[in-house]
């Protein structure tokens, strides 16, 4: 008996959901308790992943016990101690934790934080109502149907409900919530996954398929941009109209405090509309414009990181395609990377150059061709997994060969392969589908808090039932082979949904074998086509209106490009200055109206200034660039006219 492999389990787990929450996220800007909420679901969500194989290595060791009776001896074969065995009591307690837990911050806190994060209200007290109110309203469906399943189920005779079959209900009715939703997402993706890296290994599809998506998000870009034009046009109005002395004025300001400053101070330098015919703002209409700037402002910042990262692609294959004519066999970047002298050794431009133009697409080909053979093992084992006598499914096949000879440690290296696979599959799908476009997972630090507490909401929803999918797939779930056998002690915490037959003996079973219709859907691109005629344009490939997109975008690409040149010679300008003629020699060419004491400066005489440099007055662009970057440090230290926007959307609280 150790404990070793599952501490090491829990604390890898942990680990793991710290760094990739470090990378997506931002926890310096983040509220801690978005921060904390993410984390815990990400890493309740990888715990079951990872732990629940110890669980099935356990489960059989202990049938191995119930069906011989005794323990033989450890150095015989029958009924051989896992070296993961813990004591029985650990994984009950483990799994009630996890599991509970989860569920509350998927359907309870999460959605409540979600729906808090965009309220338009002036206090947190305010700002739960509304929450609490969206919730209400979206979830009344839901209660709607657990309520006439309740009045089902109170008229049975048969029937006794207690605390454990309540509970049970509301846990199979999640599951059952989270199979619908999971059959789509695995049906798309065992086909488009394998697809994508065949795609993407075929850097001429990749280049044009960007190509396209970069002129449908300049498109999304130019109107993100336009809505926080129209609500910093609105808002400018009102902040000339409403007063120090009005009774909005403070709500006036908070909602100033989430604009950016560089936004404000583009929106100050707009000229004031006519307020004659503006109607006096009410609490109502600000809470409303509020909750406008604040969607409108995290639209755009969504928008722009697609744009940027989806730029440096584009380069990057454009470099590729550029570097895989040359003969030198040096990889040659337009714009070069930022990278450590240590990286830079090791990956030198040559190692770099038969790494991307050689190896990198054989190896992309290779994963295509193992994900393909797994996506046909899942797809045969999810239509064949309700069979009993002969064994079909093949992960129950593998499983079992492994049980002949009591091989745990196959056991578990099998298990977490299938499972991973399946989260794999069903996670990188949820933020790829195009009605879910608001949402974004962004690295480096540019995930927004929205888009963190979505993709916690949708791990804890999703990983249960892919569980409990994962088991009958390998026929330890009762309830799929109809027959009487140990289970594991996740889905005795689980629980069945024994008191609805029709769910437990027809949905449960028969629903996923829906997944190869999505499948074949998928495979020839129907989804794709329907909404290419229904005027949602999408890369056919074939089609006269996917060209023209392909075109705009590389036009696109082009002037991005020349934009980056431009801005990288002016730098180059500006740097070739300061090694001339030193670091403070811009300050000899300051006007010498401007006051050097920012403490005593006056403000109309310094925009004044300022506006008058930026018109053209001095012609220098190397002083221009010394202007540009030397106003805002005095503007710090005055520390007038500045007021920065909140760290995350919860710091109300």
């Amino acid at each position: 008996m150790s404990l070793g492999p599952l501490l090491t389990d829990v604390v890898v787990t942990f680990c793991l959901a710290a760094l990739l929450l470090y990378h997506y996220g931002n926890c310096m800007r983040h509220h801690i308790v978005v921060t904390i909420a993410v984390l815990i679901a990400w890493y309740f969500s990888f715990l079951i992943v990872f732990v629940l194989p110890l669980d099935v290595s356990s489960t059989v060791y202990r049938q191995c016990i119930g069906e011989n009776g005794t323990v033989v001896n450890q150095t015989e074969l029958e009924c051989k101690e896992p070296w993961s065995h813990v004591p029985d009591n650990v994984f009950p307690n483990l799994w009630r934790v996890v599991y509970w837990t989860s569920q509350c911050l998927t359907w309870l806190i999460m959605p409540v934080m979600q729906s808090y994060s965009r309220a338009g209200e002036f206090t947190w007290k305010g700002k739960i109502k509304s929450a609490i109110i969206d919730n209400t309203i979206y979830y009344g469906t839901y209660l709607f149907i657990c309520g006439i399943l309740l009045i089902y189920l109170a008229l049975q005779p048969s029937v006794d409900l207690d605390g454990q079959k309540l509970k049970a209900i509301a846990a199979s009715a999640s599951n059952t919530w989270g199979l619908f939703l999971l059959v789509l997402l695995l049906g798309y993706a065992l086909v488009e996954v394998p697809r994508s890296l065949w795609n993407a290994s075929k850097k001429g599809y990749s280049l044009h398929y960007a190509y396209f998506h970069a002129a449908k998000l300049s498109c999304d870009k130019c109107e993100a941009q336009d809505a926080v034009d129209d609500v910093l046009e609105t808002l400018k109005a009102l902040s000339v109209a409403v007063r120090q002395n009005h009774p909005q004025f403070q709500n006036v300001e908070t909602i100033l405090q989430k604009v950016p400053i560089e936004m404000r101070e583009r929106m100050n330098r707009r000229p004031a509309a006519d307020d004659s015919t503006l109607e006096p703002p009410t609490e109502k209409s600000l809470v409303r414009l509020h909750k406008q700037v604040i969607k409108a402002l995290q639209t755009q910042h969504r928008t722009e990181t697609q744009w940027d990262m989806l730029v440096k692609k584009i380069f990057l294959l454009e470099d590729v395609a550029k570097n895989q004519v040359s003969h030198d066999h040096r990889f040659k970047w337009s714009f070069p990377p930022q990278r450590s002298p240590i990286l830079q050794a090791v990956f030198s431009p040559t190692v770099e150059w038969y790494w991307r133009c050689v190896l990198h697409s054989y190896v992309l080909k290779f994963m295509a061709v193992i994900c393909a053979i797994l996506s046909l093992f899942v797809v045969w084992s999810e239509v064949t997994f309700f069979n009993k006598e002969p064994v079909l499914t093949l992960f129950a096949n593998f499983l079992n060969l492994a049980k002949v000879n009591y091989d745990y440690f196959t056991i578990e290296v099998l298990s977490t392969l299938i499972i991973a696979y399946l989260c794999f599959c069903a996670y990188s799908t949820v933020l790829k589908i195009r009605v879910l476009n608001h949402y974004y997972i962004a690295p480096h630090h540019q995930t927004d808090e929205f888009s963190l507490i979505f993709s916690g909401m949708m791990l804890c929803r999703l990983t249960p039932p892919m569980c409990l999918n994962f088991l009958g797939l390998i026929h330890m779930d009762s309830h799929i082979i109809k027959k009487r056998i140990l289970e594991t002690h996740y889905t005795q915490v689980m629980g069945h949904m024994n008191v609805i037959a029709i769910i437990s003996d027809g949905f449960n079973i028969y629903f996923p074998m829906l997944m190869l219709a999505v499948c074949l859907a998928t495979y020839f691109s129907l989804g794709s086509r329907v909404l290419s005629m229904l005027g949602f344009q999408q890369f056919v490939g074939d089609d006269e209106l996917t060209g023209e997109l392909v075109d705009e975008g590389r036009e696109l690409i082009k002037r991005e490009r020349r934009r980056l040149e431009r801005n990288e010679e002016s730098q180059n300008r500006r740097r070739e200055f300061r090694e001339r003629f030193g670091t403070n020699s811009a300050s000899r060419y300051r006007p010498t109206s401007r006051s050097t004491d920012p403490e005593h400066e006056n403000p109309v005489v310094r925009q004044n200034s300022t506006e008058s440099v930026r018109a053209g007055l001095l012609e220098s662009s190397e002083y221009y660039v010394a202007t540009e970057e030397e106003e805002p440090l005095s503007q710090h230290q005055s520390g007038k006219h500045l007021t920065y926007p909140p760290r995350g959307l919860f710091d109300d609280v």
